[in-house]
Parts: C-alpha cells; structure tokens; sequence
C-alpha cells in the first residue's frame, strides 16, 4: 500500500525561521501485513506545536525532546483511528492517540505506546484531544494548579502572554475559573485582544504590537500582578516580571520568542530583572507537564467537564503545513491541527 509521509528535508539552524522548503512530502510503501502487538490506523489529526521549532535543530537544547533526523518522518502529537489490530487492547474502529504520530496519512504502530480516547468527552470533536482537553488544556491546567498558587476569593491578578495560543488561550479562562479576579492577556493584534474579551472571558488585552506593554499594564493591573502564565519569555516577559508582587508567582509554559535563537532553557533574565525577582522572592521554575502524569486522568475529566458545561470555550485552526510554524511569529490563533481526514468509519 503506498502512503504518503512528511520527513525533514534540511534544518532551519539554530537562529533561523522555520520554511516550508525544510519539509518535504514523499511516498512509500506500507507492508501489507502487521506483527502482533501492531495496530494499523489512518491518521485524522495532526498536532503543529511551538516545541516542533527545538525538533528541528540538531540539539533540543533538552533532555526530554529528540531531535528529527534528515530526511525521516517527523512525528508528534497525533489522533487516528484503527483500521487492523493484532493488539489486545484494540480493535478495529477505535479511536487512539499518541505523543509520537508520525506524519504519515497512515502508519502501522506499536500498540504499548496508543491510549484510546472517547469521543464521547469532546462530543464527537475528536480534534479537541490534541488541544483543549489534550496536552496544550493538561499544560494550562496543571501548570496553574501546580505553580500558579492561585486562592479563591484573594483578589489576585493573572497575565497571560502568548494569549491567543493554544496554551494561553485556554489559561487565561482556567484562571478564573480557578478563583483570580482579573485576567489579563497580551497578544499581536487588534482581532486577538477583541476575541480574548468578547470571547474567552478575558477582562482586559493588550496589543504589545501597537500599544506600550509597560504604560498599559500599569492601567489595567493597578494592584500589580499575581500570577503570570509565561508562554513568550524575552522582552514582554521581563517587562511583566518588574510589575509582579511580592511573593507573586510566574508559571513557565514556554519562550516561544527565543526557540529560534539558541540559548538555553529557560532563558536566564536580564541582570536587572532578575534581581527585582529575587527581592520580590518572584517562584520561576521550569514547568513540565510529563512529570505530572499522574494527574492526567483526572485533568482531562475536568477539561471535558468545563468544556460540556460551556466553561471552556475551544479555539481550533486547521492548517497546511506550509503555514503551520506561523506561531513562532504570532500568527496563530488558538490551537493549531493539520487536518488529514474526517472520515471517522473503516
């Protein structure tokens, strides 16, 4: 049977923008029969996320994410659906999902590394596994709960950069429904900070592109800010660092503005900043949501509770891989698939 796959094609290097010329499609044979313990699906649903950008580089610059290799398929978040099983825990016409999907529109698997998923807890919106009540919802929602400190009824304040993203987008909504009494996001464009007010329940956006981040958060923070959900690092954060309070807490989600240049992560402050975080006693510790597996269950059956209550309102783009890496310079909206079907039966 001939598939067809997306490898990498040439590497960006460490300080330059990712192109569509450094992927490549091609086809290749996939062998008519599986082994047992193999699962084959049909891919439906591809994840395009920010850590991709360190992927493409011949060191992550971590300990927890692989490099791609030239010329061979990438791979990542993905959700698909079983066309043959010869695994215990799977059958024919099962939805499952995994972190490590190759980018292929279909792929024979090893079925220890599968979860099935029920559509069931998106309402058939089988994409929402990759967003919202995914990994990018469990990254908010944990890293809120584990590092934002957050007390109901405390009159705290949260900022939100990289606010229109598939993280930002869904943390400034947890926070409050998790008790802060303002929510601030900071975002690119006049149609960002309208969606996040009308929208996602935002009180206030600012538009670090047009307006001075520094002036404007002083306006609409006026008791100095809690809890920051960082999903941007360099100079926006640094600017909001210098207007937390004391005790305040900053929840690392990503320096989404630095994973085209190589430094390392996290980023080290400016001298500066950093001296006002450790007067303040300022907590900015690096976040990583695979360490808190343990609390994926449950997190996951909160999301879905959220989001069928209408709580948790989901933002969704589908996009062509050619424009797919758009986030690294803002231009995304929400969370960001890469549609290959949506046809749902075998």
């Amino acid at each position: 049977m001939i598939v067809q796959r997306v490898v990498l094609n040439s590497r960006p290097g460490v300080n330059g923008n990712p192109v569509a010329e450094n992927f490549r499609v091609e086809e290749v044979n996939l062998p008519n029969n599986i082994n047992e313990g193999q699962v084959q699906v049909r891919t439906l649903y591809l994840s395009v996320d920010p850590y991709m950008r360190c992927r493409m580089n011949e060191d992550t610059g971590t300990d927890y994410i692989t490099p791609w290799q030239l010329s061979q398929v990438v791979d990542g978040g993905g959700i698909g659906i079983v066309e043959e099983s010869k695994h215990l825990n799977f059958t024919k016409g099962d939805f499952v999902i995994s972190f490590y999907w190759p980018w292929q529109t279909k792929v024979i698997l090893d079925g220890n590394g599968l979860e099935k998923v029920d559509p069931q807890l998106v309402d058939g919106h089988l994409s929402y596994f990759l967003g919202a009540i995914g990994m990018p919802g469990l990254t908010s929602l944990i890293g809120i709960q584990e590092k934002g400190h957050i007390t109901a009824g405390s009159n705290q304040t949260m900022v939100v950069s990289g606010a229109a993203g598939a993280c930002g987008s869904l943390a400034g909504q947890i926070g409050h429904l998790m008790g802060c009494s303002r929510v601030v996001g900071i975002c690119g464009t006049q149609e960002k900070c309208l969606l996040l007010t009308s929208e996602l329940g935002f009180d206030a956006a600012v538009n670090y592109k047009k307006e001075k981040v520094a002036e404007k958060l002083r306006e609409l923070c006026p008791a100095g800010v809690d809890v920051y959900f960082d999903n941007v690092g360099g100079d926006i954060s640094d600017t909001v660092i210098s207007q937390m309070n004391r005790n305040s807490h900053v929840i690392l989600c990503g320096q989404i503005s630095q994973y085209n240049k190589d430094v390392p992560y996290p980023p080290p402050l400016p001298p500066a900043v950093e001296a006002i975080q450790k007067e303040r006693n300022i907590t900015r510790e690096r976040f990583l949501v695979l360490n808190y597996k343990d609390k994926f269950e449950s997190g996951i059956l909160q999301l879905s509770q959220w989001f069928k209550e209408g709580k948790l309102k989901v933002e969704l783009a589908s996009v062509l891989l050619s424009i797919s890496f758009s986030m690294m310079t803002g231009g995304n909206i929400g969370k960001q698939i890469v549609c290959i079907s949506e046809e749902t039966s075998v």
